[in-house]
């Protein structure tokens, strides 16, 4: 039975890939066998076919290796019915041959749609590209148009440029000539200003000598008056005569309470100082007293100047130490850079010295008086200040 050309290919094919499993193989295809599998293919196909057809042992011992490598395909499972020739072999071979024909009426079907397809996709390109004429026409209008507003834009830019460096140019006189009017005018104040300066030196001159006069009278008339005073023996006047009337129905004056927080511990001082143009007072011996007892007044002042030293240093803070000066039998040390040291007169206390010292501050200033003297601290939150407990800077 002649076998069709898509079995033997495919038989040719697989027997190739086996002969070297093969073995005894006849003279003729040892040395196919040595070729690569496709050369052998390729070179030896008439002679596989001569000796399969010849030599049945042959053609078994290379079913048996085939039978490995084949597939379902109908052209290897013809292939190996060729070879193993059971029952109805040649219905197999038979089958494979008919199977191409059958394959070309469906594959003559596939192109018969591919072609409706392709000529389906052609009109959709047609229309496709007749739509894209006509996008491409309207954005041709539309760039046109575009240009021409451009063009237009252009020219009233050019219109708006002009008039505005005219205007400029007339801002620019107009400034100098205010500025020749302005020059003029300060002219005129200068010499205004050196009129009134000299009338009012000369009103003043005339009220100090009205003045003086006045203050001549009125010394006289003291003088006078204390001696008749003294001649009577007048006592000195205390109260109005309505006094007790009013002191029967006016209610008692409440004590104003303490205003301002009071600080009680390091963080808190170190962020208040750190603030803007933060001001320090400290209680000299108040502080050094408190946290230094056993120590000597110079060790003490010594001590709380290197302490604030540090702080300032940190913070940046305006710092003053107050002292009672009545304590004071020997010379201090030179105070740290940023911290000033003060000692109350004779007669003073140093917390009077810091009550004036806070009243001198402007209202919304961030001034902080380190003290434990509760009265003091009283007066001081009254007065604005914030006070800060001595554990706070020496705990």
């Amino acid at each position: 039975m002649d076998l069709p050309d898509a079995v033997r290919s495919r038989l040719v094919t697989l027997v190739a890939a086996s002969l070297s499993d093969v073995t005894p193989l006849p003279p003729a295809l040892k040395q196919v066998a040595g070729f690569a599998p496709a050369r052998r293919a390729r070179l030896g196909a008439g002679a596989i076919v001569t000796e399969l057809e010849r030599d049945d042992e042959l053609r078994a011992r290379v079913a048996t290796q085939v039978a490995t490598r084949a597939t379902g395909d109908a052209a290897d499972v013809a292939a190996l019915a060729w070879l193993e020739r059971g029952d109805g072999w040649e219905d197999a071979v038979r089958r494979a041959a008919e199977r191409p024909r059958a394959e070309d009426g469906a594959r003559q079907d596939r192109e018969q749609r591919l072609r409706e397809r392709a000529e389906e996709a052609e009109r959709a390109l047609r229309e496709q590209r007749r739509a894209h004429r006509e996008a491409l026409d309207a954005v041709k209008a539309e760039l046109a148009t575009v240009r021409r507003t451009l063009g237009e834009t252009r020219s009233r830019e050019r219109t708006a440029r002009e008039e505005a460096e005219a205007a400029r140019a007339a801002a620019e006189d107009e400034a100098a000539r205010l500025d020749r009017e302005v020059r003029s005018l300060r002219s005129q104040v200068a010499r205004l200003e050196e009129q009134a300066g000299e009338q009012r030196r000369r009103t003043r001159s005339e009220r100090d000598e009205v003045t003086l006069r006045a203050r001549m009278l009125l010394d006289t008339l003291g003088d006078a008056v204390a001696g008749l005073r003294r001649e009577l023996a007048l006592p000195p006047v205390s109260g109005t005569p309505g006094e007790r009337v009013e002191e029967a129905y006016a209610p008692a004056a409440p004590e104003p309470a303490p205003s301002g927080p009071t600080v009680q511990d390091a963080t808190r001082l170190t962020s208040y100082l750190s603030m803007p143009r933060s001001r320090l007072l400290v209680d000299g011996y108040n502080v050094s007293k408190t946290v230094w007892p056993t120590l000597s007044l110079e060790a003490q002042r010594s001590r709380l100047l290197t302490v604030l030293g540090a702080l300032v240093a940190r913070t940046g803070a305006e710092t003053t130490v107050v002292f009672d000066g009545a304590d004071t039998k020997a010379p201090t040390a030179p105070a740290p850079r940023g911290v000033r040291v003060v000692f109350s007169p004779a007669g003073v206390i140093a917390d009077d010295v810091l009550r004036e010292l806070v009243a001198a501050e402007p209202a919304g200033r961030v001034v902080v008086v380190v003290t434990d003297d509760q009265a003091l601290g009283a007066d001081l939150r009254r007065a604005g200040a914030t006070v800060a407990q001595v554990r706070a800077l020496a705990g």
